[in-house]
């Protein structure tokens, strides 16, 4: 059951940066994400809820100045929507459980998918192995 929370319960759980991502639909500066450069082995959640989002088997470095991963930790860890804001044609990438704005998925990733989801380190959580 997906989570629903008041913005102020949001506002209080996350940090500024955080709630500027995930609840306002926000973007890190390039290169400046925590994870843009970790290639530890474990699991990538959502920072809002915690649920499992990539596997650090799937993440790549793609340079393009964000933690990018070939695919979800499982299909139905996120959902889609086309965005067409700044006058672009992208689609972007939620959390399945809370709603929370991830990123932008993009078809010029690596094989075996051929997907780049580009992700905003603050919306993510590494779990180490």
């Amino acid at each position: 059951m997906p989570i629903e929370k008041t913005d102020a319960e949001w506002r209080a759980e996350l940090s500024p940066e955080q709630y500027r991502i995930l609840r306002g639909k926000g973007t890190e500066a390039p290169g400046t994400g925590e994870y843009d450069h970790t290639f530890e082995p474990g699991t990538y959640h959502c920072a809002g809820c915690r649920a499992e989002l990539f596997a650090s088997e799937t993440k790549y470095d793609s340079g393009c100045g964000w933690p990018a991963f070939y695919a979800p930790a499982a299909d139905e860890a996120i959902e889609e929507e086309t965005d067409s804001t700044f006058g672009m044609k992208r689609t972007e990438v939620m959390c399945s459980n809370c709603g929370g704005h991830l990123g932008h998925v993009f078809p010029d990733g690596p094989h075996p998918t051929g997907l780049r989801y580009c992700i905003n380190s603050a919306a993510l959580k590494l779990e180490e192995k």
